[in-house]
């Protein structure tokens, strides 16, 4: 999730910015043992505008260039996808964010043999946050992502529809949690925020209600999804016990010590006590909110410190190394191929 401002505007100006910005991420370590594909696809809605997606792979096409706005790491565009029965790890952004606000860890998975596709939330992104808060549209969405990576996509006879995984940060986390089976009450929201109203969930709450049909719309639930990743989730309080009773599946919740967006003990920790099955919790010593963000450059880190600037001492790009690596293992572990 991005700090509230006190007028949309703002909201547009700082998503302006970011768009210009974006183009200096971070350099990532190129492995020279393997390539990686990229495509930017548009998705078909069938009830709303298309949906902006980006796409990581495997490929043998060498990688040539850099794709503007996802670092400098070497890419081989539009290449030919490597391998056959493929795992799927599709991706969900925090609020007003994009899709590649975490390349750094689709391009691990690609490096470890995932195909990635990870969206552009329709009307809660950078440059369009007019319904942020209408969070039943983000599972949905999610779901339309599959249907067309494992129907429409031109390489999908080359995926495993049974080894499909979702990973999701802030307001995607739990987005990937709804898919997965969870619900939200968000009745629990008003008392919530009346304890807390300087929290930042309910100041977006306040600045932008959710809109009417959101509040009636259904939580869509997608059984294709095996494994799931859930990074600094949010509105854990608005999960219960009941309503996340269906997961089942493997999940890794993870959680910044020190979260000053998604306040302890109200988000992850809420959302862990309320699981079924034990996930695999890790805790970041040391990290804030959006510390879970690809690293940011120079340029990036002066123009918008509130998304780039870690706490002294914790070195965000050795974490995304760390963290990067725990993501794939899980996945890879979770999302096993087929027995011969």
């Amino acid at each position: 999730m991005l700090p509230v401002s006190s007028s949309l505007a703002c909201w547009l100006k700082t998503g302006l910015l970011l768009l210009a910005l974006l183009l200096l991420l971070t350099a990532r370590p190129v492995h020279a043992e393997s390539q990686i594909g990229f495509q930017l696809v548009q998705v078909p809605d069938p009830q709303g505008t298309p949906i902006e997606v980006g796409i990581w792979y495997p490929t043998a096409t060498p990688a040539t260039r850099p794709v503007p706005g996802l670092g400098d790491t070497l890419l081989a565009p539009n290449s030919p996808l490597l391998g056959k029965d493929l795992p799927l790890v599709v991706m969900s952004h925090g609020n007003g964010g994009w899709f590649g606000g975490h390349h750094d860890t689709a391009e691990t998975l690609a490096r470890a043999g995932f195909v990635v596709a990870a969206l552009t939330h329709t009307h809660d992104n950078f440059r369009d946050q007019s319904r942020s808060t209408d969070l039943a549209s983000r599972p949905r969405q999610l779901h339309v992502l599959i249907d067309y990576m494992l129907a429409d996509w031109p390489q999908h006879g080359q995926l495993d529809p049974g080894r499909v995984g979702a990973f999701g940060f802030s307001a995607g986390g739990l987005t990937v949690l709804a898919a997965a089976g969870g619900e939200l009450d968000l009745t629990r929201v008003p008392a919530h925020c009346s304890y807390h109203p300087t929290h930042f969930d309910c100041r977006l709450m306040t600045l932008q209600p959710p809109p009417a049909d959101a509040l009636a719309a259904p939580w869509i639930h997608d059984a294709r999804i095996r494994a799931a990743v859930a990074a600094a989730p949010a509105l854990g309080y608005a999960f219960t016990a009941k309503s996340l009773a269906s997961i089942t599946l493997p999940v890794q919740l993870w959680r910044a010590e020190n979260d000053e967006i998604l306040v302890d003990p109200f988000h992850a920790t809420a959302i862990l006590h309320a699981l079924p099955v034990k996930p695999d919790y890790r805790v970041v010593q040391g990290a804030g909110h959006y510390d879970f963000l690809t690293p940011c450059p120079p340029g990036m880190a002066r123009e918008l410190p509130h998304l780039c600037t870690s706490a002294p001492g914790f070195d965000r790009a050795a974490f995304h190394l760390s963290f990067n690596r725990a993501v794939a293992a899980f996945f890879t572990a979770n999302l096993p191929p087929k027995q011969p």
